[in-house]
């Protein structure tokens, strides 16, 4: 436990709703940048990697290296919360975010763009965390859902805009700007931050976990790499194999060693001792995959099987984005309402195991309205549950504990996405490299380089080439959404097991009230 409790936050005074709206400005900004990092390159994507001669595996990575950044350094920017200033972590992180967005833009190779796209994750990983966490500084939890709409639509808006901004600068500008377009609102919400959020003075004399952190990031980063490269740079049973889990493990190891002894960890252990916080953060991992799967493989399904542009692909995004915006806010509402969460989550989990299963019967044949139905239905499954269990665990913890206890949903969260997206993506890989083959076979053609394909550029293939390449990618990205049901079956069995606690009306709990007193 922690001996040197910060001497902020001791009773923050009530805020009006003006007054919140007014401090929620810029941190909608920040939700905004750290969205666009990720949608605005999305479409742009299989360009990109032809462009550098990428692989499919490198096509993967893009996305994976900042969701391995972000996740080894989510719990890290989560606990500095608790002990520093919030507001000059959020400015910090956007300085951060556009350092690597500026390096992305300038890359000459995969390997200077995948490295820029850590330096990103870094960023975006104190964004993820922090907003939410500053949020819960300045309202109650049973207040929290009628502000959650906000959150929803700054995600919608980012997940819609994101890809159709990132699609027209492909096919205008080129690709390199895809990088720049969020800098503009990183430096507006460091502006519009710090002219509107004001937040008392941390002073604390609690030292910084260094080598808690240092461990958390070496070992979830090892782990995430191996998952990653097994099976496409080396065998999964094999040394490297050995070595690198033998020191994610021996890492993690030594991490609960540490956090069990020093007087501020990182990731208080005791956390987890907490019914809420242990269910959400094992349901976060799969709702990972099928939040993050789900935007990386659709949007090279409709480019790769049915042959849309970057900004077509954007456009159809919609239906998701309009699932998760209309389940954000309507189940946001309902449980300010009603104080009461966990039914919400009961019916999210189950119609997102509904819309992933779905999505599973898509191939290169079906009709973009029928995909656009079985989006829909995801994305209200989505909306329903991610917002949400943030809100149940920062219900279940003292408010000295926010920080660290939300950054653990949001770290295991992208954890998932970026095992998923690593996993997911080498069984599609395989997937579409063993369709083509025998679709190759079939034309008398021999497959070049078998097992190292680069991604296609489907206007320089002839017809009969081309239908087998858009038929591969449309029978394997449905074969990638049939492989997330366990995980969304997961989600819906662990959500049951949710002991309900009404949302309290007050930011601190009773007995931290009492204490106060």
């Amino acid at each position: 436990m922690s001996t040197a409790a910060p001497q902020n936050d001791l009773a923050p005074t009530a805020m009006t709703h003006r007054e919140v709206l007014e401090a929620m400005s810029g941190l909608l900004l920040a939700m905004f940048v750290a969205m666009l990092s990720s949608t605005v390159v999305s479409n742009a994507l299989p360009v990109i990697v032809g462009d550098l001669h990428g692989t499919e595996s490198g096509y993967t990575w893009v996305m994976v290296a900042t969701l391995l950044a972000l996740t080894a350094t989510t719990p890290i920017w989560g606990k500095l919360a608790d002990l520093y200033n919030k507001k000059a972590l959020v400015q910090i992180a956007l300085v951060v975010y556009v350092a690597g967005s500026v390096l992305a833009g300038f890359a000459t190779s995969m390997e200077m763009l995948i490295g820029a796209r850590v330096v990103q994750g870094l960023g975006v990983g104190g964004l993820t965390a922090l907003v939410q966490i500053v949020i819960a500084s300045i309202v109650s939890p049973r207040d929290r859902g009628r502000y959650s709409g906000y959150l929803g639509a700054t995600f919608a808006v980012a997940t819609v805009s994101g890809p159709l901004i990132g699609g027209l600068v492909v096919d205008t500008l080129g690709w390199r700007w895809c990088f720049g377009v969020a800098v503009p609102f990183a430096v507006l919400a460091f502006v519009v931050l710090q002219r509107t959020l004001h937040l008392p003075t941390v002073r604390n004399d609690a030292k910084v976990d260094i080598l808690g952190a240092t461990l958390i990031a070496a070992g979830l980063s090892i782990l995430l790499a191996w998952v990653s490269l097994a099976g496409s740079s080396f065998a999964w049973a094999s040394g490297t194999t050995a070595l690198m889990v033998g020191l994610g493990v021996a890492a993690l190891v030594a991490l609960v060693f540490v956090e069990s002894r020093v007087a501020e960890p990182m990731i208080p252990l005791h956390l987890f001792k907490n019914r809420t916080v242990t269910l959400s953060v094992i349901a976060s991992l799969s709702v990972g995959v099928a939040m993050f799967g789900s935007t990386v493989f659709l949007s090279q399904y409709f480019q790769l099987s049915h042959g849309l542009t970057p900004t077509e692909a954007g456009l159809m995004s919609l239906p998701l984005v309009m699932g998760l915006l209309v389940a954000g806010i309507g189940s946001g509402r309902r449980i300010s309402r009603t104080g009461l969460w966990k039914n919400v989550l009961i019916v999210g989990s189950f119609v997102l195991a509904v819309g992933v299963a779905l999505l599973g019967t898509i191939d290169g044949s079906t009709p973009l309205w029928v995909v656009s139905i079985w989006m829909t239905i995801t994305g209200l499954g989505l909306g329903a549950i991610q917002q949400n269990l943030v809100l149940a665990v920062q219900n279940s913890v003292p408010h000295s504990e926010v920080g660290a206890a939300s950054s653990l949903v949001a770290t295991f969260r992208t954890m998932g996405g970026a095992v998923g997206v690593a996993l997911l993506g080498t069984a599609m890989s395989h997937r579409v490299t063993d369709h083509v083959a025998a679709g190759f076979a079939k034309l008398g053609l021999v497959l070049p380089h078998e097992g190292h394909q680069e991604i296609p550029d489907l206007s320089t293939l002839p017809p009969a080439v081309r239908a087998v390449v858009t038929s591969a990618y449309g029978e394997a990205t449905g074969h990638v959404f049939l492989l997330m049901i366990p995980a969304a079956v997961i989600t819906a069995a662990l959500v049951w097991l949710f002991r309900e606690v009404p949302l309290r009306s007050t930011i601190h709990s009773d007995e931290e009230l009492e204490a106060l007193a």
